[in-house]
């Protein structure tokens, strides 16, 4: 009885130890704390649009406890910086934290930028102080890349407008409308839609040197920008029965549907369409010219005709959507009940499936259905009449050189594709896809 008394009273003295020695705080000037990250860094962003919430650990990894005594900004509102400590929003200043000896504090940082009235991102620091009780000081550095842009909401163009501009320009609402018998024209200007946003022109579109994508400048994981997720923006949809709508020299990239043409005309010449949540080119009666274009990565067909008249020369075609086994074709056409006449020469089709051409006849009525390819390399197992097939390439899986391996960068672990086409493909030295001189 004595012995069992001994030790229970030992076990009650080792505890009241323990308890006294982790509530213990120390004002030793040795003792600091460590941090998860000593910088922490955003993305670019648009001045005035909030942030994502970044997060960092506050770690005592020393034998007492640690009191801090503030917490502060550096340039307390001026920044747009705003930080929360353990749950504590500092407005301006967070008091009286403690981190006992082994534990942590979880911080989390967002930032909304002021307008920095310059054309280029302009740097955004501040820095978290933390004045420990100890009277020492230790620092947390913020930074971010703040751009100024011209916001845009539901802008509707009801007369011939030309918009030019050296600022992004930020389109939320539905977008932009083009009305019946009005011209937009797009110069050297980059658009960035936010979700839901697109172009829906039943006038007139005219676009050269611009940038269509999303709005998100952020990332959705360290390695992985949201600029490579698909389906952040609606797309360009055109539906002009007057003029023709002409792109040049463009790029439109992580859309739901890129472009769709419903009865219309469009000539695309040096522009990419890319990684589509949706299909890359749409189009239904229409008539089309391509040239030196690039159409790739789309969840359905990266161009889709049904009942069209198009010319597609000097083009690279590519599926290789990373998203879904069940994507759509590189190229397909189709007749439906409206005529179709098709013209390819000099173009690379190509993708991950061993045939990524298609085309179908859906209908019991005479309908015309005119293709003809030339100077092409396909990737496809058959073709059913040859006699529309002159000088091809006919690649197959088992080729040195096919699919991915045409192009100068495949990464598929981080979704980076550069489809210049490398030198050891047959299509460089042929001048097949999309190969300037």
């Amino acid at each position: 009885m004595i012995r069992r008394l001994f030790f229970f009273m030992l076990t009650i003295a080792a505890l009241l130890t323990a308890c006294t020695d982790n509530d213990s705080f120390s004002t030793a000037a040795g003792n600091r704390l460590t941090f998860s990250e000593d910088t922490i860094s955003f993305d670019t962003l648009f001045s005035t649009v909030p942030s994502v919430t970044q997060v960092f650990w506050v770690y005592n990894r020393s034998n007492d406890g640690i009191r801090i005594q503030t917490a502060r900004l550096e340039r307390a509102s001026q920044s747009g910086y705003r930080v929360n400590v353990d749950g504590t929003y500092l407005n301006p200043v967070g008091q009286d934290f403690e981190v006992r000896k082994g534990d942590s504090l979880l911080v989390f940082v967002e930032v909304t930028t002021h307008e920095n009235h310059a054309d280029s991102p302009q740097l955004v620091e501040d820095n978290l102080i933390l004045t420990l009780e100890s009277g020492a000081v230790q620092r947390v550095n913020l930074r971010t890349y703040s751009w100024d842009a011209k916001k845009i909401a539901d802008l509707v163009i009801s007369r011939d407008t030309v918009i030019e501009s050296s600022v992004p320009l930020l389109i939320s609402g539905y977008g932009i409308k083009v009305n019946e018998g009005a011209t937009l024209t797009l110069r050297n200007t980059d658009l960035y839609f936010h979700d839901g946003a697109g172009i829906e022109a039943n006038g007139q579109l005219m676009a050269d040197n611009c940038l269509f994508r999303g709005d998100r400048l952020d990332r959705m994981f360290d390695y992985l920008p949201y600029d490579r997720i698909p389906g952040q923006w609606g797309g360009i949809y055109l539906a002009s029965h007057e003029k023709t709508n002409e792109l040049t020299n463009c790029e439109i990239r992580n859309a739901v549907d890129a472009i769709v043409c419903d009865s219309t005309e469009l000539v695309l010449v040096n522009t990419i369409i890319h990684n589509s949540s949706g299909a890359g080119l749409m189009a239904r009666n229409s008539l089309l010219s391509l040239a030196y274009c690039q159409l790739t990565n789309t969840l359905d067909d990266c161009l889709s005709l049904e009942g069209c008249q198009a010319e597609i020369h000097h083009c690279t075609l590519g599926q290789f959507y990373p998203f879904s086994a069940n994507r759509g074709s590189a190229l397909s056409f189709v007749t439906s009940t409206l005529p179709m006449v098709l013209s390819c020469s000099h173009t690379l089709i190509t993708g991950y499936d061993e045939d990524v051409l298609m085309g179908q006849v859906h209908t019991t009525e005479p309908v015309v259905c005119e293709y003809y390819f030339a100077d092409c390399i396909v990737r496809t197992d058959s073709v059913n009449d040859p006699e529309r097939f002159e000088r091809m390439i006919w690649e197959t899986p088992k080729d040195s050189v096919q699919g991915k391996q045409h192009f100068k960068t495949i990464d598929e672990d981080n979704l980076y594709y550069d489809f210049t086409i490398d030198s050891i493909s047959p299509a460089f030295n042929r001048k097949i896809g999309r190969i300037f001189d």
